[in-house]
């Protein structure tokens, strides 16, 4: 009788800990389903849907870059919202956007098709302030215009055009290194995939690429000193690039040649093993032991 009389005063006690509980997170549904805020920024989203949609998917190339333009106005004067930072946007499918781990900034970025033979990336990175203000750097894709996208550090006004999808976050003597994985489908032959490291200068401004990369010279991968990272491929290949949390480990596709000939980038195929860079003082380090750690 006593167990019973002691079991029946902890329920009652877990009850009135479990009530207000609950009406408190009620609350918090309650409001953010009421915030001005987020209304908002929901009725700009709705009206900057379709031509993030027309973006990729319209049929004529006028009508591709008109909406790109239509949708990068639209975008920017949601931004401007207080605190829209925290907002996702997540109805926006072919708009890729990442946070930082740290949630120190967000990336958005996409791509608008000229042909099957020329893409152009676009895209912004939002800082987080404090004040819920916009600080915003737009991302000027300058592929175009350089014969050799590995050889130079920067910055977000001659970017090297990528559509992101992965962050990798890490550190060396107390500064933060966030490495961008992203593609670019480049023309009617090949692929690109891009492994970019992002730091931010004393001003607080986007710098891409640097000296972070360690590996034995092939005919694939770029020529040392690369200050990117990039991996080419035939077109509709596949080919992996991407971060392995479980082995913390970047792994990508050991590519092999078609026809032997591996300076023809079109005709890459993955062979099936991987190759992958460990992070190491401050560099990304080719790893020799990626395929005994995956069989792990």
């Amino acid at each position: 009788m006593k167990l019973y009389i002691l079991f029946v005063g902890i329920l009652a006690k877990m009850n009135k800990l479990l009530v207000p509980l609950f009406f408190m997170i009620l609350g918090f549904v309650s409001r953010a389903q009421n915030n001005p805020t987020h209304d908002r920024l929901s009725q700009l989203e709705a009206g900057i849907k379709e031509y993030a949609n027309d973006i990729l998917n319209a049929p004529e190339m006028i009508d591709r870059f008109r909406a790109d333009s239509l949708f990068t106005r639209g975008l920017v004067q949601a931004l401007k919202t207080p605190y829209s930072f925290g907002y996702s946007f997540d109805s926006l499918q072919t708009i890729a956007s990442l946070y930082a781990p740290d949630s120190s900034f967000k990336i958005f970025t996409w791509q608008v098709m000229k042909d099957f033979s020329f893409y152009r990336q676009k895209g912004a990175i939002q800082m987080h302030t404090s004040d819920g203000s916009l600080k915003l750097y737009p991302l000027f894709d300058f592929s175009e215009y350089t014969d050799n996208p590995t050889d130079s550090v920067r910055t977000n006004s001659n970017w090297i055009g990528a559509v992101y999808y992965n962050i990798v976050q890490k550190s060396y003597n107390n500064k933060n290194y966030y490495t961008l994985l992203g593609y670019d489908e480049n023309n009617a032959k090949s692929t690109k995939k891009w492994m970019e490291v992002l730091t931010f200068n004393d001003l607080g401004k986007p710098i891409f690429g640097g000296s972070f990369f360690s590996y034995p010279p092939d005919n694939i991968k770029p020529p040392l000193p690369a200050l990117r990272f990039c991996l080419e491929f035939k077109k509709q290949a596949g080919a992996k690039l991407n971060y392995e949390p479980s082995i913390d480990r970047i792994i990508f596709a050991h590519l092999v040649s078609e026809n032997g000939e591996p300076k023809e980038k079109q005709s890459l195929i993955p062979y099936g093993t991987y190759e992958g860079f460990k992070w190491l003082n401050g560099k990304w380090v080719y790893d020799k032991t990626i395929e005994t750690l995956l069989s792990k």
